[in-house]
């Protein structure tokens, strides 16, 4: 089992990654004249179909990089340089492409479902948090650091549901550049961790550069 900073760091990540708050003007947008209880049910199906995809993910991260015959530290590589796009984003304080295309976009009001697709796939869930649940899975052995994983993405999930959950208020109270700032600390946040994932993984590939 790794130190105990490290997952809190990780769960940190996590949440800057999903970025709930950044999915709150789509959300009123595709919850716009639906009720109270509606919204409470596509904020709470959003979420747990955000820690389903992740778990999963988690759990078979070994399989996964043993079918594409990729190392842990080439999939570092990897992950850390689209991390680093999706803070670009969001420092910039647009959808990130490795988030939702524009496709995905329009396609968004047409579908009933909205809490599972496009709100926890591909809003939420996309790329940058799979390879950096995975990452963090395989950094680490035993049941222990597994169930200690899988607790640092429910309690993200919870916080997750929670800012949906509370959608109406704080998209009323922050506005739309309370919001892109939030966002735009967020995206610091994931780039300095982005950098640290790819040095990771460029010292694993390259041993020399200790």
């Amino acid at each position: 089992m790794r130190d105990s900073f490290e997952y809190i760091r990780y769960a940190i990540t996590l949440f800057s990654i999903l970025d709930p708050f950044a999915a709150i003007p789509l959300f009123l947008m595709l919850m716009e004249g639906r009720s109270a209880a509606e919204k409470a049910k596509t904020a709470r199906t959003a979420a747990i179909a955000v820690f389903g995809v992740l778990v999963v993910s988690a759990l078979s991260g070994d399989m996964i990089l043993r079918l594409l015959g990729a190392s842990l530290a080439a999939f570092q590589v990897g992950g850390g340089i689209v991390l680093f796009l999706m803070a670009l984003s969001m420092v910039n304080a647009q959808m990130s492409p490795q988030q939702q295309t524009p496709e995905e976009a329009a396609e968004a009001g047409a579908r009933d479902a909205v809490g599972v697709v496009p709100i926890a796939m591909p809003l939420l869930v996309g790329p940058g948090s799979i390879s950096a649940t995975i990452i963090t899975m395989q950094s680490g052995d035993g049941f222990l650091h597994q169930g200690v994983v899988v607790l640092a993405i429910m309690v993200v999930c919870v916080a997750v549901w929670i800012v949906l959950r509370l959608a109406v208020p704080i998209g009323q109270r922050m506005g739309r550049t309370g919001l892109n700032i939030l966002n735009r600390i967020f995206g610091l946040l994931l780039a300095a961790v982005a950098v640290q994932i790819f040095a990771n993984g460029l010292r694993g590939l390259f041993p020399g550069l200790h």
